[in-house]
């Protein structure tokens, strides 16, 4: 919550979608993980193109400076849609938040990010 990337749900709100949330250790750490398997069974598939990484080392090549940036965890930099949030909800001891940024494990969110990114940075 402290990122904006969560909102708690109002008591007084209506939620019909909830999604299971499950801890993931990596290295000993934990970090809490929405399983969006159910809802990525009725997505139905953004088949936006994704750039191959040797056409993208190709065009390197040519280029006289190149430069790089960290987009910190980039998937949570797409705003979602109001009824987005509300499919994206996941249930946890202390109540329902739902998603204002895309999280991990959605099945679009690849091509979002992708989209979003050639939109920053047009060819």
């Amino acid at each position: 919550m402290d990122l904006g990337l969560l909102r708690k749900v109002g008591h007084n709100e209506q939620v019909e979608v909830t999604t299971p949330v499950i801890i993931a250790w990596h290295n000993r750490k934990s970090r809490m993980v929405g399983d969006f398997t159910a809802l990525n069974i009725y997505t139905i598939p953004d088949r936006y193109p994704i750039p191959r990484i040797h056409k993208t080392l190709k065009q390197l090549k040519q280029a006289k400076f190149i430069t790089s940036m960290d987009s910190l965890k980039g998937f949570h930099q797409n705003v979602l849609t109001d009824n987005l949030e509300k499919l994206l909800r996941i249930i946890v001891y202390c109540g329902v938040y739902e998603y204002l940024r895309m999280p991990f494990g959605i099945e679009n969110a690849p091509s979002h990010y992708q989209r979003m990114m050639n939109t920053i940075f047009p060819e």
